[in-house]
């Protein structure tokens, strides 16, 4: 790969990790020769801009016996390669982006590599297998029709009802602001109340589960009728939403933890699979407990990638912790608490300051920050999560989902291949939180007694998901 010239260089020179980023770019050309390298400056969704390498290519596709090439660009950060690429399409004139599973309607692809890239295990050589892969499966460009050509076997051929606007695509029934909370009762209602203090939305629906036993909180929305609000017993008034938050639980009287969680499963089992349907665009929130088994079992069961389905898990924490960092003990640093909600969670901090434009990074575990993590730590217990500071924490992640705010929130999510970690578990990561979802940071190395804490965690939670029905 050619990468002498003076502009490329230039901003090679700016890479964090300078000598790993040209070896892997040098991996990248021999798999793929016709990607090449070209400078260029990023627009982030706050207008900031920076200058960063972009590689262009063709990716080779084929679908139903005939060979594609899909035209893609990759946006390398300037801590490549331990932050992933920001992965596009660049549809020709004669092109159609077909939204789907692994790419929205502004051409930005979304893969299971990326939501769990892992540095070295993870490489841009690999993301483009799992690309083609799944471009194969789901195509997500197709050719423009015309009068004179109307091939029906051509790539594709049916995107009639996608509609483009202002850059993006929405689906006619899906309005631009509309947020769906699932399940009555005090956390539903104190959701409902801090998303229109905090949020712009254009409709709230607020859909109470006959089935749950926290039901009953919708009825004072009925009486005294709040602007912007729609109340509902069906899930179908949910169509179209941006974020839908899910805080439904079904407790029975059962003893066993076993059962009384398997109670929870079966409830989802009857709504997570139509809200997926309703709204496939949307963020899934999800606030039901235990959350991190919960918004595992939501993402089984709604299909939706990874990106998509987040736990509200230790964002309240983080927030919380962050806050007697900065306010009590001086720090000035973002910190996030990660890791199961229980006992076993971890704290880790960011190596920026809070004011700093540079992209945050997870600091490695040290010496030197524990004690004062410890004394954090102390200073936040006895602080119970009431309805209200949840329903706070999940407005504050609805909210930069709904302004693309790219905000770090620790959200439960799909922690497979992050730090290593092998099982298929849901736990709390530092992940930016966007109109698309969530995108983890990177993962480190933590201190031994902090492993040792969420590997006890993943242990755990794979034994329980291994005895639920999903």
């Amino acid at each position: 790969m050619d990468l002498s010239s003076e502009k490329i260089q230039r901003i090679l020179s700016k890479y964090k990790f300078h000598d790993v980023a040209v070896e892997e770019l040098q991996k990248i050309h021999r798999g793929y020769p016709g990607i090449k390298p070209f400078p260029g400056t990023y627009t982030f969704s706050d207008s900031s801009q920076k200058d960063l390498l972009k590689l262009i290519g063709n990716v080779p596709v084929r679908y139903e016996g005939r060979s594609y090439n899909f035209p893609i660009q990759l946006w390398l950060m300037d801590s490549f390669p331990f932050t992933p690429p920001i992965c596009l399409l660049r549809p020709t004139p004669d092109m159609v982006i077909r939204e789907g599973k692994h790419v929205d309607g502004g051409g930005r692809i979304h893969l299971p590599g990326l939501h769990s890239w892992d540095y070295p295990k993870s490489s841009v050589v690999g993301l483009l297998a799992e690309m083609i892969a799944k471009f194969e499966e789901d195509p997500p460009l197709s050719a423009k029709t015309t009068a004179d050509n109307k091939d029906p076997h051509e790539l594709l051929a049916f995107v009639s009802n996608l509609q483009i606007n202002d850059g993006g695509s929405r689906h006619h029934d899906q309005s631009l602001n509309k947020v769906s909370v699932i399940g009555g009762g005090d956390l539903g209602m104190a959701s409902v109340m801090s998303i229109l203090s905090k949020c712009k939305v254009d409709k709230l629906v607020f859909i109470d589960v006959a089935e749950s036993s926290t039901k009953g909180g919708s009825t004072d929305l009925e009486i005294f009728s709040l602007p912007k609000v729609e109340v509902s017993r069906d899930l179908s008034a949910s169509a179209g939403s941006s974020v839908v938050v899910v805080t439904a639980n079904a407790w029975s009287s059962e003893q066993s933890y076993l059962s009384v969680v398997q109670t929870n499963v079966d409830l989802y089992r009857g709504i997570i699979p139509n809200l997926a349907r309703l709204s496939p665009n949307a963020v899934m929130l999800i606030a039901s407990q235990p959350v991190d088994i919960m918004s595992h079992v939501a993402w089984r069961q709604s299909c939706l990638p990874p990106a998509r389905v987040i736990g509200a898990g230790c964002n309240l924490d983080s927030a919380r912790f962050s806050h007697i960092l900065d306010i009590n003990l001086n720090t000035h640093r973002p910190a996030w608490v990660i890791g199961e909600l229980s006992d076993n969670k971890v704290a880790v901090m960011s190596n920026n300051g809070l004011s700093s434009s540079v992209q945050h990074e997870i600091a490695a575990g040290s010496n030197a920050t524990k004690p004062l993590l410890d004394r954090a730590f102390e200073m936040m217990k006895n602080r119970g999560q009431r309805s209200w500071s949840v329903g706070l924490s999940i407005a504050d992640i609805t909210n930069s989902v709904l302004t693309d705010k790219m905000k770090i929130h620790s959200v439960s999510t799909l922690a497979q291949g992050w730090g290593g970690i092998g099982a298929e578990v849901f736990l709390s990561l530092p992940c930016i939180i966007g109109s698309n979802g969530s995108t983890r940071l990177a993962g480190v190395s933590l201190g031994q007694e902090e492993d040792s804490k969420l590997r006890e965690s993943v242990t755990s939670l794979s034994n329980l998901m291994s005895q639920l029905t999903i």
